[in-house]
């Protein structure tokens, strides 16, 4: 009788499994996908109970679905069996196919692993086939191949069944079905996990694109309404530093509109003498103070730092600059530093300042042939004063102490040029550093008869007269109290003298103070700098050659007043 009704069993079962793998394949989720499949083994292929064991991305296996007992799911849904003990139950017992059953005369060695386990009761069996209560049967599920053609991948699960409702082991038919079915079923999963991380990524990606709006929406605010300038720059081929954008900010501090400034980079505006540390600038976190160009030709303090940003993972980077206006605070810098190097009174370079002029330009070295290293002069007559109207004075002009074509401030021996002095006697045409060291005669005498303002008017005049007599690029210094220095490049024996000629007549003109007219006379000492010596010697001889032509004269003749 089994054998006749064996036929309509089989196309009962395979309509049912047909059944089965549809619902499978169609199951909008992951969960829902799992649950189907151990639903149709229940359903379709007649046992009364199926577990889906999961492989986690672990390795380890989670019972992820249950079916055929309510009390079963309760107690192991959820619960992981390790990947190793898995191992161990797929290389024991009977192979059959892809299957594997595990007899109860084997099996009783895994009652105590960790794998979940559940077992129906039922008597013991009373015949060879007849299914025991301890037996177990595995049905691995394996990816398909990445060959295709029925290979099989990597494990994506085990199907675990347990007594078959007819009570019996399944015969070569009902493996076959139980094999299929694990292989239609690791096909359903894959793409249920597909279709799952599938979902987890697009919601992902639109979770960072609605961040990657309300961050550039953000930026663009911080952009534009920044209180300090902002700009964005190509970075990169042709157009490099090419200005993309500006903020109104910037536009405000340079005074140019937004268009105009696309037409630009920022080495169209730095200020020439600042192109150098525009250049040394590193583009990526570098800084920078310099100067850039307003529209009406002024130049306005700033400073620069960078930063790169990528339009993409992969895209074009671009440079983003903040400019900071630092004008107040560097012309704060540049007034201490010319209180610092400045005499207050007279506004001209002080002591410290030209120490530091002089010895710049000399070094340590003697040159192979040095002349002489200093002069006197003929002594000078004194004079007395007469009225003179006394104007404003007059600071620093702008004397400083420039180096004629060809020389350098002293870096290194390899491109020094050597400062000498010329010959002593008949002037050769040696042409060098000339220290004059002034000192004023009878200036005492006018603090002590009218008082130290006088006195200070008295410096301040003397200051202007002596800035009006150089060349621009000499530098006039007051040395303390009533002394000057001059230090003039270029001069020769004769050129020297002359110069302390014009300037001590311009000195014994009267001078105006406190509404009366005085005189001062000067004496004069030159001597020449040359490399070898230091600062403090050349100031020291011209000072000894000074003293020299202030004794030369008789001390009515050195007074004024």
């Amino acid at each position: 009788m089994e054998t006749e009704s064996e036929p309509y069993v089989r196309l009962a079962s395979l309509r049912q499994l047909h059944r089965a793998m549809a619902d499978m394949n169609t199951a909008r989720s992951l969960a829902d996908t799992l649950q189907t499949v151990a639903d149709g083994v229940v359903g379709a292929l007649g046992y009364e109970l199926a577990c889906v064991n999961l492989v986690r991305p672990d390795g380890d296996l989670v019972v992820a679905a249950l079916s055929g007992n309510t009390a079963a799911e309760a107690l192991i849904t959820g619960r992981v069996g390790s990947r190793d003990s898995w191992d161990r139950r797929l290389t024991m017992g009977e192979r059959w196919g892809d299957l594997v059953f595990i007899p109860h005369t084997e099996g009783w060695v895994l009652d105590d692993d960790d794998v979940p386990q559940w077992y129906t009761d039922g008597p013991a069996p009373r015949f060879e086939d007849e299914w025991h209560p301890s037996d177990r049967l595995f049905a691995p599920m394996y990816a398909p191949g990445p060959q295709g053609g029925g290979t099989s991948g990597e494990l994506v699960g085990v199907l675990s069944v347990d007594r078959p409702r007819n009570g019996r082991r399944p015969g070569a038919w009902g493996r076959e079905a139980l094999q299929m079915y694990a292989f239609q079923a690791a096909i359903a999963i894959s793409n249920a996990r597909l279709r799952s991380n599938m979902q987890r990524a697009l919601v992902r990606l639109e979770r960072e694109q609605q961040a990657l709006r309300a961050s550039e929406e953000s930026f663009r605010q911080a952009f534009e309404y920044a209180p300090s300038g902002m700009a964005i720059a190509e970075m990169g081929g042709d157009q490099h530093g090419r200005i993309l954008r500006t903020n109104d900010a910037l536009c405000r501090l340079l005074g140019r509109p937004a268009s105009a400034m696309r037409r630009y980079s920022f080495s169209d505006l730095v200020h020439p003498e600042d192109i150098g540390t525009l250049l040394r600038t590193s583009a990526e976190g570098g800084r920078a103070e310099l100067r850039l160009c307003r529209r009406d030709g002024t130049y306005v303090w700033v400073s620069l730092r960078n930063s790169v940003v990528a339009d993409a993972a992969d895209g074009p980077r671009f440079l983003l600059t903040h400019v900071e206006d630092i004008e107040e605070r560097k012309r704060r810098e540049l007034q201490l530093a010319h209180r610092a190097s400045h005499d207050s009174l007279t506004g001209l370079p002080n002591s410290a300042e030209l120490r530091s002029r002089l010895s710049a330009r000399l070094c340590s070295q003697q040159p192979q042939t040095l002349p002489t290293a200093v002069d006197s002069m003929e002594p000078y007559e004194s004079f007395d004063s007469h009225d003179a109207a006394f104007g404003p004075p007059v600071f620093d002009r702008g004397h400083d102490f420039d180096f004629p074509p060809g020389r350098d401030a002293y870096d290194g021996y390899d491109h020094h040029v050597h400062t000498v002095a010329p010959a002593a006697g008949p002037d050769d045409g040696t042409k060098g550093l000339a220290v004059l060291f002034c000192d004023l005669d009878g200036f005492k005498s006018i603090n002590d008869r009218f008082g130290h303002n006088a006195g200070d008017a008295v410096l301040i005049e003397v200051a202007r007269r002596l800035s009006n007599g150089v060349r621009d690029g000499d530098t006039v210094a007051r040395l303390g109290g009533d002394e000057f220095v001059i230090l003039a490049d270029g001069l020769g024996r004769a050129d020297a003298q002359d110069l302390a000629v014009r300037l001590r007549n311009e000195i014994i003109q009267p001078i105006r103070a406190e509404g009366r007219a005085v005189r001062v006379g000067a004496s004069f000492g030159i001597g020449w700098a040359h490399c070898g010596m230091t600062a403090d010697e050349v100031l020291k001889s011209a000072d000894e050659r000074m003293y020299v032509e202030k004794r030369s004269r008789p001390k009515q003749h050195r007074r004024a007043g």
